[in-house]
């Protein structure tokens, strides 16, 4: 029986907090057993800009994709307004994206290209990655 290759050992602070972040970006979404999580973000702004048909085109795309793997949620400003309406793609292994400036037929295409097909929509996002 051959033994498993040795992990990397383990030589500073820097390393155990490199393998603390990759494990919670590995598990963060799986833990509820979703793969992918989008978020459109309703404050007020967002609300006005178009928030809820936003909500409801991308409610149609995950009943008509039979998926169920895939978690939308709402919450509220993310202070983004002058790109509202935007939603927050959260792909298990891959950073965040915000995507702006949609109307539902922007948000099903990245609904179908990024959270279903792995593949970012470039002309919508606003940021990558975790705002600071």
């Amino acid at each position: 029986m051959k033994s498993a290759k040795p992990e990397k050992k383990i030589r500073s602070l820097g390393d155990l907090q490199a393998i603390k972040q990759k494990v919670k970006d590995e598990n963060a979404l799986r833990e509820d057993g979703y793969k992918a999580c989008v978020t459109i973000h309703m404050g007020t702004c967002g609300i006005a800009s178009g928030a809820r048909e936003i909500l409801t085109a991308l409610m149609d795309e995950l009943a008509a994709c039979g998926r169920h793997d895939v978690r939308i949620t709402t919450s509220g400003c993310i202070g983004a307004c002058s790109h509202e309406p935007v939603m927050t793609v959260e792909v298990l292994g891959a950073k965040p994206v915000l995507y702006g400036d949609l109307n539902p037929v922007a948000a099903g295409d990245v609904f179908r290209e990024h959270v279903l097909g792995g593949r970012i929509v470039p002309q919508f996002v606003v940021t990558l990655g975790t705002q600071s």
